[in-house]
């Protein structure tokens, strides 16, 4: 391949090259019928992967994890969560993926832990604690008048409600911008860094991972003195704080920081990639996390076009866009890089997005396979790093006419008790959200996997078992592996014949 002195972004890398396949454990295959999905199931469908053409998966948290916010809650970086197998497990399927020529690439959730965490657990136990400091703790600014703590600012949590939480040990609040249950990390502390890096990084560097999937990597750096929101949305007394927490002031030392650590404790040849979420940043921005030269991340993930027809007040209410809206920001997703020495990825759909074809295309019996096989060529020909999330090989959709009930992600019930105290379950602002959620909730990705028509469980668990999460019911409407083999082989057949 020639490399263009005009066109850095053209030298070639494993990780420029590769289509990664993305697996949320939880849903992909139950390997002993407990209703969850685990290691050896992963394992055992690794051949599947590879016959798509994938050559890397991503695995989303594996961590032992109470599973507040589905193992993005982490009370052990170096424990496999015991529902999801062992450790040896996780190592055996390491293993595997490298000796069938594959790349393995684990989730890094370092914004925040869990509150079971032995660190949290120290620093709330008193204010003198050592690791007092690795977390945001600050007195409350006052108290209402029925004697209730107030918040320290008016920061609203990307789940709903204060993003502070009151804890009666010191009498104090802690930081928590996602889950009550996942206090954030204070990044500014060098000795939490130097933990975090050993614990959350070294530990799964040194059994062979090749890459992380960095979790809200623009997040890690707030603002000192963390101060009040401006009022942007005045239908709430909580405000984004992205002014003040995205892409802040240190964000890139640390990342040049961490990438250090990384290359310093590889010691085989191994060439360590990054991709993380950058959620939304400009051009010049995105260039610095990604140039090659200043060593931060291989490429990252730009929510422009997913967010596209969302609110920026309030994601969960939809608002009116046209089509030239969404070829603007799709181009966000790769432009910069020409003529520079970064790069970047290409997706529609992961564990954080409702499935595409729904959401961009027309989900119609009718119209499904067109729309799937649009997006699928727009996809590949686009600039950047190709991410597959289970089940969109498939042209899987989304579920159908859910009561709020069924729905089982932290961010939809947190932000629908938080609508429902303030505004009330009849109100206007509680309609806009159910009809948000029915199209961009993380539930649709959230499915378990559909490996057959097999009822009840669609080959995910056996016939026995009890799924964690309810199945998308068009497993029985031909959305799954075994029919969708079954139909390419007999058209490949007949080709032969012709």
């Amino acid at each position: 391949m020639t490399i263009s002195s005009a066109h850095p972004e053209t030298e070639p890398k494993w990780w420029k090259e590769a289509t990664v396949y993305q697996i949320y454990p939880a849903s992909f295959k139950d390997s002993n019928n407990d209703g969850w999905g685990d290691m050896k199931g992963i394992a055992s469908k690794l051949e599947y992967i590879k016959d798509l053409g994938a050559d890397t998966i991503w695995v989303c948290p594996f961590y032992d994890s109470p599973q507040d916010d589905m193992g993005y809650d982490i009370a052990n970086y170096e424990k496999v969560w015991p529902t999801y197998g062992t450790n040896e497990d996780c190592f055996d399927l390491i293993d595997k993926t490298h000796k069938l020529g594959m790349k393995f690439i684990t989730d890094l959730v370092i914004n925040h832990c869990s509150t079971e965490h032995t660190w949290f657990k120290e620093s709330r136990s008193s204010k003198t604690n050592p690791k007092r400091d690795w977390f945001f703790w600050r007195a409350p600014k006052g108290y209402d008048a029925d004697g209730a703590p107030i918040p320290p600012n008016n920061w609203r949590s990307y789940f709903g409600g204060s993003a502070w939480t009151f804890d009666e040990t010191t009498n104090e609040f802690y930081l928590r911008l996602f889950c009550s249950t996942q206090p954030d990390l204070n990044w500014e502390n060098e000795d939490c860094r130097k933990a975090i890096y050993e614990s959350a990084v070294g530990y799964w560097l040194d059994h062979g991972v090749d890459g992380f999937r960095i979790d809200v990597g623009s997040l890690y750096s707030k603002v000192v003195g963390l101060p009040d929101a401006p009022v942007i949305d005045e239908n709430t007394k909580w405000q984004a704080s992205d002014a003040f927490t995205m892409n802040g002031p240190r964000i890139h030392e640390f990342h040049q920081e961490m990438n250090k650590f990384m290359r310093d404790r590889v010691k085989d040849g191994r060439e360590i990639m990054t991709v993380s979420e950058m959620q939304h940043a400009s051009d010049e921005t995105k260039k610095l996390y990604t140039s090659a030269s200043r060593h931060e991340l291989s490429e990252l993930f730009n929510f422009s076009h997913t967010d596209v027809g969302t609110s920026p007040k309030f994601r969960q209410n939809l608002v009116p866009f046209e089509l030239k809206d969404w070829k603007v920001a799709l181009a966000e997703l790769f432009s910069y890089v020409n003529g520079t020495d970064c790069w970047s990825t290409i997706y529609l759909e992961n564990h954080d997005q409702p499935r595409s074809i729904t959401r961009f295309g027309d989900d119609s019996p009718k119209n499904r396979v067109v729309s799937g096989k649009l997006l699928s060529v727009l996809l590949v020909s686009l600039t950047g790093t190709l991410y597959v999330y289970q089940g969109q090989e498939l042209g899987q959709i989304n579920f159908k006419n859910w009561p709020i009930e069924k729905y089982e992600d932290v961010e939809i019930r947190n932000n629908y008790k938080a609508i429902k105290e303030e505004h009330g379950e009849n109100s206007s602002e509680m309609k806009k959200f159910l009809e948000a959620i029915a199209l961009i909730s993380r539930d649709h990705a959230r499915t378990p996997m559909q490996w057959s028509r097999e009822e009840p469980n669609a080959g995910f668990s056996g016939p026995t078992g009890k799924p964690w999460f309810y199945l998308n019911e068009s497993f029985r409407e031909g959305i799954n592996v075994e029919d969708e083999q079954r139909i390419q082989t007999l058209c490949w057949l007949s080709g032969r014949k012709l």
